[in-house]
């Protein structure tokens, strides 16, 4: 089985930052969130972000932007209609229907381009759409985690990523891939190198 990271990996950039970005432009009373944003992005990208304060950022993100389920499904439309050309498609044509994504990107985003992604098997943090408030976080640790609770021992052949993030997955996968920008970089093969 091939376990695979959506974003710069499946999809050119951070698709939940582009999200938020599109949003920001629907609705400029959201317009104040851009320095935060963009300050969390950097911090992900160098791994100094913890996974409390990523979600309660999120969460109050979640709170000014949208103001019910109905909205959100709605702004997820347009995103997907305005983004779908950022999807990889070389990468996505490695994805077969036994493999997994598995993405820190909310299920509410995710589920308006799942027809596309080649797997059913997709695992994302939980977004409550009527309280706006992340129920699963899907990051880090979390995903490791997660890919246990569903799928328990199974092995993981190979795990394609962007992110160092996502330590606690590479150490279950046989083969390590890092995705920059499509063309992959092998990292390690479990037991021979240490991450």
């Amino acid at each position: 089985m091939k376990v695979f990271d959506f974003d710069n990996t499946l999809y050119h950039g951070e698709s939940s930052v582009d999200l938020a970005f599109y949003m920001i432009r629907q609705n400029k009373r959201i317009l104040l969130y851009v320095p935060y944003i963009m300050a969390n992005l950097a911090k992900y990208k160098l791994c100094l972000i913890d996974k409390e304060k990523a979600e309660q950022g999120i969460n109050d993100f979640l709170k000014v932007a949208v103001k019910d389920k109905y909205e959100a499904a709605e702004t997820v439309k347009g995103f997907w209609k305005e983004n779908r050309h950022r999807l990889d498609r070389n990468m996505i044509k490695r994805v077969k229907k036994e493999d997994v994504i598995i993405t820190a990107g909310p299920d509410m985003l995710i589920d308006g381009i799942k027809e596309e992604l080649g797997t059913e098997n997709i695992l994302s943090s939980i977004i409550d759409p009527d309280r706006r408030e992340i129920v699963y976080f899907n990051f880090g640790e979390n995903k490791a985690k997660r890919y246990k609770e569903v799928y328990g021992d199974t092995p993981i052949d190979s795990f394609y990523t962007d992110s160092f993030n996502d330590k606690p997955l590479m150490k279950l996968a046989d083969k390590v891939y890092l995705v920059e920008k499509g063309r992959l970089k092998r990292l390690t093969e479990r037991g021979k190198a240490k991450l």
